[in-house]
């Protein structure tokens, strides 16, 4: 599967605290300017997919459509989750650089 890498990675940033999931609490930190990269499902509404690309845009967030909700939530050990916040710097990077070339 292309995305075991990032899948594992988002597993690793929860298992150190730097994960947050949710629409409340991605929102959160968002506007708390502690999230360095936001990652919504491609299931999402639109109606959230078109909030959360407003707000990264205004608060100058990556922001990523990825996977299905199930996927997003099975690897950090929860059930269906829409969006999640990466909180470290360099786990963001990573999980970017990993996006970006589509692994």
């Amino acid at each position: 599967m292309k995305n075991d890498r990032i899948l594992s990675l988002l597993g690793l940033a929860i298992k150190s605290g730097n994960l947050v999931s949710g629409e409340f609490m991605t929102e959160k930190a968002v506007k708390g300017r502690k999230a360095h990269l936001v990652i919504v499902s491609e299931e999402a509404s639109d109606n959230t997919k078109k909030k959360f690309s407003n707000m990264c845009s205004f608060y100058e967030v990556p922001l990523y459509f990825y996977e299905t909700m199930e996927e997003l939530g099975h690897c950090i050990g929860k059930t269906f989750r829409a969006s999640l916040a990466v909180t470290s710097e360099g786990l963001a990077k990573s999980i970017i650089s990993k996006l970006e070339c589509g692994q």
